[in-house]
């Protein structure tokens, strides 16, 4: 299993190797989108994104205090887990929000 494991990321860093002068851009292509509609993309997405984080934070920050009225011994485990679970989504938020206004 782990030969296999070898051969499979060694064809995963060789394709990827090959397919990247493939995608380079020449610079005679221009991109002169002056159009200011296409920021409405990005803005649309991000507060996508910003809805779907502070939706997800809420239903396990909810979680997370209705477990510990229920087992107050283990409201310190809980409070980890739940501190850990939002910086996680706090992590993937801002990754998400780069990706739209960059792009």
């Amino acid at each position: 299993m782990y030969k296999l494991a070898q051969i499979a990321a060694l064809t995963l860093v060789v394709l990827l190797a090959a397919a990247t002068p493939a995608l380079a851009q020449g610079a005679a292509a221009e991109t002169s989108s002056t159009n200011p509609l296409i920021y409405l993309g990005g803005a649309f997405g991000s507060g996508l994104v910003i809805i779907g984080a502070a939706y997800g934070i809420g239903k396990i920050g909810s979680s997370a205090v209705e477990s510990m009225a229920r087992q107050p011994e283990v409201a310190g485990n809980i409070n980890t887990a739940m501190i850990i679970a939002a910086a996680l989504i706090e992590g993937v938020t801002f990754f998400a929000l780069i990706v739209c206004l960059v792009g």
